[in-house]
Order: structure tokens, then sequence, then C-alpha cells
């Protein structure tokens, strides 16, 4: 049955993403999406509609130079209130994201899209992990600030490194944090026709 799946590339650099779909043991290509983002393209969505279509767009673009194939593209986005965090441009604002989060839920969205690149079928679906955090102290947050972690974040953290102390609790899928919610790619997969149980170990 394995000669029959179709090969998934992953539109990502993301490096969490490659982890937890390769802890999957699913084979997997990374393919380059030449999508580049436009708030144009978002504007006036609301935070779960903005992170399904930007994971479109780059699934949808990345799939243009293939002839089949399931490609899948992510945007994890990081929502305080009614204020999108993105990553931070330097050392301040990263300061001032993790500032505001201390003591607070926020919610992480993770737009995940699959594009059968051989009829141009798209599913995509939109995960919301609430995330609370601690009272964070001024010697947290800088000790944070001195490390690499902050800085290709958004919302200036990352909950499977150092930040996993600033977090108390979260309601929600773990990985959707992490920035890949497995259950609901697998739910895609089905929605394009596959088991992904059957992609696991399979070459």
């Amino acid at each position: 049955m394995s000669e029959e799946l179709p090969k998934i590339y992953l539109a990502s650099k993301s490096p969490r993403r490659h982890e937890i779909l390769a802890g999957l043991k699913i084979p997997f290509s990374t393919i380059d999406s030449p999508y580049e983002e436009k708030f144009s393209d978002v504007a006036d969505l609301e935070p779960e509609e903005q992170a399904a279509k930007l994971a479109c767009l780059k699934a949808f673009h990345a799939s243009s130079s293939l002839h089949d194939g399931l490609v899948v593209g992510a945007d994890t986005i990081v929502v305080l209130g009614n204020t999108i965090l993105g990553k931070p441009k330097g050392r301040e604002e990263a300061e001032n994201m993790l500032s505001s989060l201390s003591g607070r839920r926020h919610r992480v969205i993770t737009g995940i899209s699959l594009v059968d690149a051989r009829g141009l079928r798209t599913f995509s679906h939109a995960e919301v992990t609430y995330v609370y955090f601690r009272e964070l102290t001024a010697k947290d947050i800088k000790t944070y600030l001195d490390t690499d972690e902050p800085y290709d974040k958004a919302g200036a953290y990352g909950i499977q490194g150092h930040a996993a102390l600033f977090v108390e609790k979260i309601e929600g899928c773990y990985f959707n944090v992490v920035g890949f919610p497995v259950v609901a790619f697998r739910g895609l997969v089905k929605l394009a026709g596959y088991d992904i149980v059957d992609f696991m170990g399979s070459r």
C-alpha cells in the first residue's frame, strides 16, 4: 500500500515542525514556498482566519512546482487580547512582549493547510490553544532574553525550550504551541482521502 501513497512535502523551514513530523516517523521532503507574506492578504480577517489563509497560501504556492504529492503549510501566531504578537524585531520588543504575557492567558493559533498537488484540492484548519503564563520576574525575562530563543518565534517564546518554565498550564494541543498540531494534521490527511498511519515508517 505504501507504493500508492503520495509523497508529503513540508513547505516550512521551521526546525520545530521538522522535528515533530520526523518524530511521527512520517517520511517527508522540504519544499520552498515562493509566497511572501503580505498584510493585505489577511487584512480584516479574524486571527484564526489569518493563520489558516497564510498557511494555505504557503502550501498552494509551494505546490505550483509539483505534479503530485501532499503539500503542508503552517503559520503560527500568538494573540493577547485583540493584539497579534509576531516575531520580535529585537531585544526591546521581545522584552515588551514577554512583559505583556506575564501572568496572563493568551491564544496560540496555528493555521495548517494541506494541498493535493495533483488536483489542487485544498484543506485548511486553524487550531487554538490557550496558554497561561505565571507572573514573570525581571530576572526571568532578562535571563531568557540572553538566550537565542525569543527572537525567531511568535510572541517571543518557545514552549519547548527555556520558556517552559513560564507556562502555568495550557488548554488544548501542546504541539500546536510548538507550531504543528498533529491531530489537526491527521484530520486534513483524512479529508484528502488517506490515513496518516499508513505513512508511518513507509519509504
